[in-house]
């Protein structure tokens, strides 16, 4: 390449870049409708709970491993594990949740590796949407931002309770066991507030998009 096509380069050409965001926000936030809205917009979103599902499936790679630690009652007639009931375990003993998470988090973190590694050569705003994103920071790799998806503690507890038919103690066993707002508003790049309507949320996924854009001003982080 001669010093001409180096200065037509730099002058005239933006070489394309996959663009990586985090994504978290607490039970009941309103992550998920966020999630989506982003793919609507173009985004690739890798979901964390999606890949936890699939590992934890029968014949998965964290399958076994977690009914050897918490026994056959946790099982649905089908076999599948029964994430309610398992749930209600881990939430109310933190032992048990961290055997948990040492039983599928790194069968999660190796899948969601690979489907980064598969947009690595794309122009795609990659979104990953990671619910322990703030306490699990230190595993994360290198990312453009990271999108907080945010509403006060008593408007996330009656979403749960609302859509989710879970009892109102449980709700919020739940969110004392994720990192507080106070810690994920303070590692935010961006803020959504999802504390009023749907349209409003629209709004704010827009008003996201548009910073996102913006990004693309500055240097890559590559997965």
């Amino acid at each position: 390449m001669t010093s001409s096509d180096d200065d037509a380069m730099t002058l005239g050409d933006t070489v394309p870049f996959v663009l990586l965001l985090g994504l978290t926000g607490g039970i009941g936030s309103g992550k998920s409708t966020v999630s989506g809205l982003l793919v609507r917009r173009g985004a690739v979103v890798i979901d964390a709970d999606e890949v936890t599902r699939e590992v934890q499936t029968p014949g998965g790679p964290a399958y076994q491993g977690i009914v050897d630690r918490f026994g056959t009652g946790i099982l649905a007639v089908d076999g599948t594990i029964d994430r309610p009931a398992l749930a209600k375990i881990v939430f109310n003993d933190g032992d048990a949740l961290a055997a948990l998470n040492a039983l599928t988090h790194p069968h999660v973190g190796r899948v969601m590796a690979e489907r980064m590694a598969a947009e690595a050569e794309t122009d795609h705003v990659v979104v990953l949407d990671i619910p322990l994103l703030v306490e699990s920071s230190h595993r994360q790799p290198a990312m453009a931002g990271v999108i907080v998806v945010d509403a006060p503690e008593e408007v996330a507890v009656a979403r749960v309770v609302e859509q989710r038919g879970m009892a109102p103690a449980d709700a919020r066993a739940r969110i004392a066991a994720q990192a507080s707002r106070e810690e994920r508003l303070a590692r935010a790049d961006f803020v959504v507030d999802n504390s009023a309507s749907l349209d409003h949320l629209a709004a704010e996924v827009g008003r996201c998009w548009a910073w996102i854009q913006g990004l693309r001003t500055e240097a890559p982080a590559a997965p």
